[in-house]
C-alpha cells in the first residue's frame, strides 16, 4: 500500500480521520469530520493528571494547566473585560506562563497575538499597536522594554518579575490569585472564529500579523497525525507499548508558528510531556533529552545540527528520541544522513510550510527522506499545491514556478492590511513567493524565493527592515541586504553599503543597529564602498548583481 491509498483509507467515511468537502472564506477545501471545532475543546478534550509542563523544578499536569489558565481567563474578563475578538499579546521566552495565558486568551474567544521575544523596544511596541491590543503579558526582560517615554495605551501584565519600579505594570500573580479555582468562563466560539495573529517578516518594512481561526489551525494538527498513521500503515510499523510518556522539548521559540503548533498544540492529543527550553544550549538540551527521556525534537536544521555534533561527542544516552523533526528551513541533503546515523532510534523528518499555512504544506519522514533528502516532501490531505510560471499558466512536473497554496489550514488575512492580503492572492490560491517544482511523485522541490528574505534559523528577516535601519545611519546613502549560505543556519545576513564621504567602520554599524533591529538580525557581512550601487535599467538597485559579487569575494577570500 503506498500514501495515497493509506491516506484514502484512514479518510474515507466512518474512520476517525474521514475527510468531507467543504468551504472555508468561500474557498473550496476539506475538512477533518471529527476533529475538535475549536482550541478550546482540543484542551479540554485533553485534560488529564499526566504530566505536561515541565521547566527548571516546576511540572504542570495538563489538568493544573487549564485550572491556572481558567483563573487567569477569569481575571481577563472580569477584570480588563476583554471578549470575543479581542486581541491579547504574548512577548517572553518559553515560560509556563506562556502557554497558560494561550489557552486562557483562545478559550475565551479572544485572539492570541504571539510577539517575537528576540524584539527591540519599537519591534514590541509595533506588535502590540498594531495588532490593537488592550493588553500584554510580558516578562521581565519585555517588560524592561517599555520605558516610561514610551506611549503605552494598554495594560501590561509582567511575568516572573518585580514591578516595584514599574508602578504602571501588573504582576502575573497578584493578577491570577484572586480567581484561583474559578471555572474557565463560558463562551461561544465558532470554527471559523479568528484565534491567533503570529507576525511574519515581509520583504519591506514592518512584520505582517497573520491572521487565522481555529478551524485552520486544528486542521495543521490532524494533518501532522495522519501523515504519522500513514506512513505506520504503508511500513507496517508496529508501535511498541510504550514505557515512558511521550515527551517533546520545546528549543524553538513558541511565538514560532513551529513552536506553537507542531510542539506545543500538538502535545494535547498525543498527551506529550512538553519541556520547555528559554534558550537554545545543545549541551543543556542533551542533558534534558536524557534526564526526561524525549522522544520528540522538532527545531530548523541549524538546532538539529547543533544536537547531531552534540550526539557525536558523547557523554548523554539519547536514545530515546523517536523523531528528529525539521521546520523553518531546509536541511542541507547531508545532515539528513547524519541525523540517521547519530540517533540509533530516531527518524528523521522535514516539511515545507509558511505562517500563512499553520506551519503545513508537505511533509516527508523516515526512508522517504533519506531517499529524496533535498525534498520538502508532499502535500498535506487539506491543502492543495499547484505551480505556476509568471503568467499564472499550472506547470507540468519537473518545471520551476511559484508554488501556490489553498486549503484549510490556510489564514484568514493580514491583520489590518488588505492591500497585502489581497496581492498575496490569486482566485483563491495563495503565492508563497517561493519557486520549486513537483517531480512525477508529487515531492515538492524548493529552488530559490522570489521574496526578498532571509532564513536565518528558521528566523525570517524582511531585506527591506534590515536595509530601513541601515539607511537611518547619516552616512548611509544605499543598501543592499540579501542572504548568504552559510553551513550552520542555513543563510545568514549580508548587505552592500554606499556611504557618502567617510567610510565607516563594521563594527560602529552593528552598534548603532543593535539599538534599531533585533541582534539576529544585524548583516554578518558588512561590505562597505564610496560609491553608487549597481542598478537595473528602470534604475532600481541591482541586488542580484550585488549579491553575486559579493558571494564571490567571499569564496575568493575562503580561497
Amino acid at each position: 500500500m503506498n500514501r495515497h491509498q493509506a491516506i484514502a483509507l484512514l479518510t474515507a467515511s466512518g474512520q476517525p480521520m474521514e475527510l468531507i468537502e467543504s468551504e472555508l472564506y468561500g474557498v473550496p477545501c476539506r475538512r477533518y469530520k471529527n476533529a475538535p471545532q475549536t482550541l478550546r475543546q482540543l484542551f479540554e478534550d485533553n485534560l488529564s493528571e499526566l504530566p505536561f509542563i515541565v521547566f527548571a523544578e516546576e511540572r504542570y499536569s495538563f489538568q493544573q494547566t487549564w485550572r491556572k489558565a481558567s483563573a487567569l481567563a477569569c481575571a481577563l474578563v472580569e477584570d480588563f473585560s476583554i471578549g470575543k475578538g479581542d486581541r491579547v499579546a504574548i512577548c517572553m521566552r518559553n515560560y509556563p506562563e506562556w502557554i497558560m495565558a494561550f489557552n486562557a486568551i483562545t478559550s475565551i474567544g479572544a485572539i492570541a497575538v504571539a510577539l517575537n521575544s528576540l524584539c527591540q523596544a519599537d519591534e514590541l511596541v509595533y506588535g502590540v499597536t498594531n495588532s490593537g491590543s488592550t493588553l500584554l503579558i510580558a516578562d521581565q526582560e519585555r517588560a524592561n522594554l517599555l520605558s516610561s517615554d514610551i506611549a503605552q495605551p494598554w495594560t501590561t501584565i509582567v511575568v516572573r518579575g518585580d514591578v516595584s519600579q514599574q508602578t504602571d505594570f501588573l504582576q502575573w500573580d497578584t493578577v491570577v490569585a484572586p480567581h484561583a479555582g474559578k471555572p474557565m468562563p463560558a463562551a461561544d466560539i465558532a470554527p471559523e472564529d479568528d484565534a491567533i495573529i503570529l507576525y511574519t517578516s515581509g520583504s519591506t518594512g514592518h512584520p505582517k500579523g497573520v491572521v487565522s481561526c481555529n478551524l485552520s489551525v486544528i486542521s495543521a494538527l490532524l494533518s501532522w497525525e495522519l501523515e504519522l498513521m500513514a506512513l505506520v500503515v504503508v511500513k507496517q510499523i508496529e508501535i511498541p507499548v510504550p514505557v515512558y510518556q511521550a515527551a517533546g522539548l520545546a528549543g524553538v521559540p513558541l511565538f514560532h508558528a513551529t513552536g506553537c503548533h507542531a510542539v506545543f498544540l500538538a502535545s494535547y492529543r498525543a498527551q506529550r510531556k512538553l519541556v520547555l527550553m528559554t534558550k537554545w544550549d545543545a549541551t543543556r538540551a542533551a542533558q534534558l533529552i536524557e534526564q526526561e527521556r524525549i522522544s520528540s525534537f522538532i527545531a530548523p536544521s541549524a538546532m538539529t545540527s547543533d544536537l547531531v555534533y552534540q550526539a557525536a561527542k558523547g557523554g548523554n544516552d539519547l536514545s530515546s528520541l523517536a523523531v528528529v523533526g525539521g521546520g523553518g528551513a531546509a536541511r542541507p541533503p547531508e545532515q539528513v544522513k547524519t541525523i540517521d546515523r547519530a540517533f540509533s532510534n530516531a527518524m528523521p523528518n522535514t516539511g515545507w510550510g509558511m505562517t500563512e499555512t499553520n506551519a503545513i504544506g508537505t511533509s516527508i519522514a523516515g526512508e522517504d527522506y533519506l531517499d529524496h533528502p533535498a525534498s520538502s516532501g508532499r502535500t498535506a490531505p487539506v491543502l492543495n499545491i499547484r505551480i505556476v510560471d509568471e503568467q499564472g499558466a499550472e506547470q507540468p512536473a519537473g518545471k520551476n514556478g511559484e508554488v501556490q497554496v489553498r486549503g484549510t489550514s490556510m489564514f484568514r488575512c493580514y491583520w489590518n492590511n488588505p492591500k497585502a492580503t489581497a496581492d498575496s492572492h490569486d482566485n483563491g490560491w495563495f503565492k508563497t513567493g517561493d519557486v520549486g517544482y513537483l517531480d512525477d511523485e508529487g515531492f515538492l522541490f524548493i529552488v530559490d524565493r522570489i521574496k526578498d528574505m532571509v532564513i536565518r534559523g528558521g528566523e525570517n528577516i524582511g531585506c527591506g527592515e534590515v536595509e530601513a535601519a541601515l539607511l537611518e545611519h547619516p552616512l548611509v546613502r544605499e543598501a543592499a541586504v540579501y542572504s548568504v549560505p552559510d553551513e550552520r543556519l542555513g543563510e545568514e545576513v549580508g548587505a552592500t553599503l554606499f556611504c557618502d564621504g567617510t567610510l565607516v567602520e563594521a563594527e560602529a554599524l552593528r552598534e548603532f543597529l543593535a539599538s534599531r533591529i533585533a541582534r539576529f538580525k544585524i548583516p554578518r557581512y558588512l561590505h562597505i564602498t564610496g560609491s553608487c550601487l549597481p542598478r537595473t535599467g528602470s534604475g532600481k538597485i541591482f541586488k542580484l548583481q550585488i549579491r553575486q559579487e559579493a558571494l564571490a569575494r567571499l569564496s575568493n577570500s575562503d580561497s
